[in-house]
């Protein structure tokens, strides 16, 4: 089921991430209306409501995030602006879809479970997951530092995903977060 509208915390980027590349490839302008968002298609259009003050703005999502637990955008600096949101560095938001983009591919999702700065931990984290659930792999996020990301699972769903999530968190202990890999 399509994500249709949802409710949670935003957080904004800007430097050090102006002119790097995004997760869907193109160079990332933090003076456009753009935003990182873990399981959308790349090109949907969310609109973001602030709850606070009720400025709204429409982006375009082009990148995969937030990798902090309980956010679920990440706007560029201009989105931010948009909506007063740049001082308090975080707002209580809604998204609602106003364009879901078709993935060209058949879509995975996968559950993060952790970033590092160093390859040996995400190894050693790689390895205990492999061990418990089968399909584990890491990628790397470059930036300042470049983070080594551990990704568990191959769902075919969300849902999946989130009964993923879910498990790991009972078993483990780990507060994984579902993404979608293209």
């Amino acid at each position: 089921m399509p994500l249709n509208s949802e409710t949670g915390i935003a957080s904004w980027y800007g430097y050090p991430y102006h002119g790097r590349r995004t997760a869907d490839g193109e160079v990332y302008d933090m003076n456009q209306l753009t935003a990182a968002h873990p399981t959308l298609p790349f090109g949907s259009r969310v609109r973001v409501l602030n709850l606070r003050n009720h400025q709204t703005v429409e982006v375009r999502v082009n990148d995969r995030g937030p990798f902090v637990e309980g956010r679920i955008i990440d706007l560029s600096h201009a989105a931010a602006e948009a909506i007063r949101m740049v001082n308090a560095g975080l707002a209580p938001v809604r998204l609602d879809i106003v364009d879901e983009a078709d993935s060209p591919v058949a879509a995975l999702f996968v559950v993060q479970v952790g970033a590092f700065q160093e390859r040996a931990n995400a190894d050693r984290c790689m390895e205990r997951m492999r061990a418990r659930y089968g399909v584990a792999r890491i990628a790397l996020r470059e930036g300042d530092p470049p983070l080594w990301r551990v990704m568990v699972g191959a769902e075919v769903s969300e849902e999946a995903g989130r009964a993923l999530a879910a498990r790991i968190r009972a078993e483990s202990g780990e507060k994984g977060f579902v993404t979608r890999l293209e």
